[in-house]
Order: structure tokens, then sequence, then C-alpha cells
């Protein structure tokens, strides 16, 4: 039997370079070796108060746009969160055995409530019984998540060893963090440091729905420097990056040619930005099309949600059943 894999995959709109190069791409080689749940999490989004009109078009969106990635939910299952009420069933029985001083340890909430005082709300208290319930509700065996969730991840595997010992059951294995056997690469932002990422400004990512004339404006905006004073001279931080993007968007030859061009002081800025622009266009240009031809198709849409959803419930429908059994919660 193939080891079960769950992931989540935000609501909050368009994948740039930075989504797809550091998990996507995992995602489209797990789901030919394993059993793989891949859910778009709107209920998680409802903690920053979105419009109604904006979580749905959010939600379609990145349905969307991981299909034109190449998530085949013919090998796959994939779904919206919300689609399961078996994950906010098994989200309630869990908190009846979670505590709230280990929900305000968590180094995400102290983060939150740092950012967004007058937004302390319940969910971003709850937030990793949630996730602890999105990962259980399958009985994951492996989940793909970055450094920043392995903490939440600790918590689903208490809680879950837990709700056993509690039980005398061994209804839920232990959960542990995944990514293929690889490396993820990190793409870095525009700006001149860090990642990309949508939360430093629509301008530090490049979103693979992005039209040509976007990315060339972003691209000429990118963050560089004066240039290098002396030969073989050592990268800044801002230079590395936009070297880095090359790397991965442009041919080797293209490559190798401004690395000369640097080590020789003879580099202009202007003429890699350009150059690099076309090659993001050119690397971006399949996703775009498969997206345009996508999101105006409703039925398609509607039928893989649909299907996705009633083969996920299949799952959860069997945990929550076992879940409800193992507390004494019988029907009369």
């Amino acid at each position: 039997m193939k080891e079960i894999v769950v992931s989540g995959i935000r609501s909050t709109g368009n994948l740039h370079l930075g989504n797809y190069f550091g998990a996507v791409k995992n995602f489209i080689q797990m789901q030919h070796e394993y059993t793989c749940f891949f859910f778009i999490a709107d209920y998680h989004s409802l903690t920053t108060h979105p419009t109604p009109a904006d979580l749905h078009s959010n939600v379609k969106q990145v349905l969307v746009e991981y299909l034109a990635c190449g998530l085949d939910p013919e090998v796959s299952t994939l779904y919206v969160q919300s689609d399961l009420p078996e994950i906010a069933e098994l989200y309630l029985l869990l908190n009846m055995n979670v505590y709230v001083g280990e929900l305000e340890r968590c180094t995400s909430f102290k983060e939150k409530i740092r950012k967004q005082p007058d937004n302390v709300n319940a969910g971003l208290l709850t937030y990793p019984s949630l996730m602890a319930a999105d990962i259980l509700i399958h009985r994951a065996h492996k989940v793909p998540v970055g450094k920043d969730q392995e903490q939440h991840l600790e918590m689903a595997r208490t809680f879950g060893n837990r709700f056993n010992r509690m039980y005398h059951t061994e209804l839920f294995p232990e959960p542990y963090a995944f990514n293929y056997g690889t490396a993820l690469t990190k793409i870095p932002g525009l700006d001149g440091s860090g990642k990309m990422g949508k939360s430093e400004g629509e301008g530090n990512a490049i979103f693979l729905s992005d039209t040509p004339d976007v990315i060339r404006k972003k691209m000429m905006r990118a963050v560089t420097d004066s240039g290098p004073t002396t030969e073989n001279q050592e990268k800044p931080e801002a230079i590395r990056n936009i070297f880095k993007l090359m790397e991965v968007v442009s041919s080797a030859e293209t490559l190798a040619f401004f690395e000369e061009k640097y080590n020789t002081m003879q580099i202009r800025y202007g003429d890699m930005k350009k150059q690099l622009a076309e090659d993001m266009i050119t690397f971006t240009q399949p996703f775009r099309e498969k997206i345009e031809s996508l999101k105006n198709d409703e039925e398609l849409i509607h039928k893989i949600a649909s299907r996705g959803a009633e083969k996920a419930r299949e799952s959860a429908a069997r945990t929550l059943r076992e879940a409800r059994h193992a507390i004494g919660i019988r029907h009369f």
C-alpha cells in the first residue's frame, strides 16, 4: 500500500516562481509515487477576513493554476478544504483535548499577534488544531512543509498521539515532514533580499499568470547596484539574486555569458534584466496559456472540484467514523 501524502495549498491567489520551484515541482513528482491529497486551504484564510468575492475567486485561481502546473486530478486527489465537513468536525474533536497554553506558545501565533494586534481571533490561536485535522483526516504519513510549518507538524503529531492514548486506539499514524528527498529550491525576490513572496509586495514576485509586459516592467525595477569595481569580485546579495533567477529560467550559455561580463567588469545590468525578462516570459508562457484556457471553463472546474471532494470525503468519512466510535459517540 502506498504511503499517504497530504499537503495544503494557500488560497491567497496567484502562484509565483518561488511556489513553483519550492513545492509544486515536488507535488508533480509525488503524485505518481504516493497516495496524494492536495487541498486548497480556504478555511485557514478566514482568519484574515477576506471578502466573499475574493475568497471564491482566489480558490478558483489556485485550483486552475495547480492544474496548469501539472497536478493531475486523475492521479492525485485535489479538493477544496471547505468541501469536507469532516475536517471541521475532527477540528472540533481535537480541540477538546488541546490546551490553550500549548497553542499560545506556538511561534506563528506569537508572530501573528505582534503583526496584527487588532485581529487576534480564535482561528489564529487554534490554527495548529485545524492544520492537524487537515493532516489526520486522511491519516497521512508524510507532509510536504517548509521550515516555518515544522512546529505545526510537530503539534499534529502531539494531538494525534494524545487522541490515540486517551481513547486507547491506534487510529492516527505519526506524520513527518517530507520534500521528496531533495532540497527545495529557494527563489529570491526582486527586491534585492529575501525570498520571492506575495507578502513582500506584488512587485517582488514573478507570477505564472503575469503578462509579458508586466514581467518586463517588474524585471527592469529589480534591485541591482552600480556594478563590480574589481575583476572576479564577490557578488553582493542583490546581484546573487539576479544571477540565481537567471540560473533557473535561462540557458547555461546565457548565464555563462553574463557571468563572464560580471567577472571582467563589463556587465550592463539593463541588458541582463532585459534578457532575463524575455527568458522569464518564455519559461512562464506554457503555464500562462494553460491558465487562460482553463479559467473560463466553468464546467471542467466544477467537475474537477466535485470529483476531488467526493474522493477526499471517502477517506475523511472513514477516519471520522472511527474517531467518533473511539470517543464513544454513537447513533441511537
